[in-house]
């Protein structure tokens, strides 16, 4: 009852009563994205052609073999049973990569089929790379014939085929991922240095200017020049909140505070602090009288419609900004609209990534590239929508939704 080397003459394995099968199977796995995703749809198939109970997919991780799946379609369904049935044949096959059938007749045999087992493993390997081994048992018999020896290899060299390409894809895609994630460690390196470097360089410029021994300053120029200081104090503090809401957001760990509240308090709440933003026109309001109650956190939500007013301070400083709020069904439709320059159609998916600027807008150089991808962090947290409408020349529309309670 050990196990015997078997190096049988191939066998015609085209025969008419099973190239239909035959040619589904390579069709399923020419076709396959994953291996998993079809390899339950191919055991189905391949057991017209094939009679087994059990058969495994050990695939090799280092020096080891895993179970990669198994599939019970006989007697015998216990998937540890299924694993450890196959295991000593399969890193055997595997370190001598040769096909190998064995018999083994347990104690009890004559009472219970499944203590007759006949087993026929066969290596996983593409050239001379080994990947795995397969494992086919039979409870109770028959013997494999050379004809289905041939047959289960040539099965078994779709299945090498088809786990081979699916480990070179992974390889490929972990590159690609690794590169991308380089890039975007690089980009936000440079984004954030040289937004945290512009700040400073106004603080450390002033401060050192108001320090020198060698010259005195009257009143109106100190006060400017710590005006400035304390403008980019800000800027710089506005930064690093961004940045760790951004981080904190994107990972699920910033906490939503959520209560029933009027929309119309939150916006008109917005709006008067217009002024303290400096915007030179005043917010045209077309707000409903019927009060629209929502299920928000105030501070967030008011941080969205900040930075909507910041960016339209920022880009259309003198423009005219309407703000409009709407039921729709069940939703709030808030509509944020100036007049300004407008955003190229290229762009306006891209304006709500992080770190992303449109590039040659006025003012581009002085934002962090974080407040849209802020906002849309912020409306996702509450199950809503927001998206931007622009034409070049008249002007930039944001719109949000937000669902309404009751």
């Amino acid at each position: 009852m050990g196990i015997l080397p078997m190096t049988p003459e191939l066998a015609r394995i085209g025969e008419r009563d099973i190239l239909p099968e035959l040619y589904e199977l390579s069709r399923l796995i020419s076709g396959a994205e994953t291996a998993l995703s079809i390899l339950p749809r191919v055991v189905n198939l391949i057991r017209k052609i094939f009679i087994f109970d059990n058969m495994i997919i050990y695939l090799a991780e280092g020096d080891e073999l895993s179970p990669y799946f198994a599939r019970a379609v006989g007697r015998g369904r216990s998937n540890e049973a299924e694993i450890a049935w196959g295991l000593e044949i399969a890193t055997n096959i595997y370190e001598t990569g040769e096909t190998k059938a064995k018999r083994e007749e347990l104690e009890g045999a004559e009472e219970n089929r499944l203590f007759l087992r006949y087993y026929l493993g066969i290596p996983l390997k593409q050239g001379s790379r080994k990947i795995g081994a397969v494992v086919f048992i039979r409870f109770d018999g028959p013997v494999y014939d050379l004809s289905q020896i041939s047959l289960a290899e040539f099965i078994a060299e779709h299945f090498a085929y088809l786990l081979e390409r699916e480990q070179l894809n992974s390889k490929v895609n972990s590159l690609v991922t690794g590169q991308k994630l380089d890039e975007i460690q690089e980009n936000f390196v440079s984004t954030v240095s040289h937004d945290l470097r512009t700040p400073l360089g106004f603080i450390k410029g002033y401060t050192t200017t108001l320090l020198r021994e060698d010259a005195e300053w009257d009143r109106a120029t100190t006060r400017e020049f710590l005006e400035i200081i304390n403008d980019e104090a800000d800027r710089l503090r506005i930064l690093i909140d961004n940045l760790l809401d951004s981080s904190r957001l994107q990972s699920g760990a910033l906490r939503m505070q959520f209560q029933n509240i009027s929309l119309d308090i939150v916006l008109r709440d917005v709006v008067s602090r217009a002024e303290v933003f400096g915007f030179d026109s005043p917010v045209k309001f077309n707000i409903p009288s019927s009060k629209m109650i929502i299920n928000v956190d105030p501070a967030r939500i008011s941080q969205v419609f900040d930075n909507l007013f910041s960016n339209a301070i920022k880009y259309a400083p003198k423009s005219k900004l309407t703000l409009t709020s709407k039921q729709e069904n069940d939703k709030a439709h808030i509509i944020v609209s100036d007049t300004g320059p407008g955003i190229g159609a290229e762009h306006l998916e891209k304006i709500f990534d992080r770190f992303y600027r449109v590039p040659g807008t006025n003012g581009g150089g002085r934002g962090s590239g974080l407040g849209l991808f802020i906002c849309r962090q912020i409306i996702d947290a509450h199950h809503g929508k927001i998206w931007a409408e622009s034409i070049l020349g008249e002007g930039t529309t944001f719109h949000i939704y937000l669902p309404l309670v009751g």
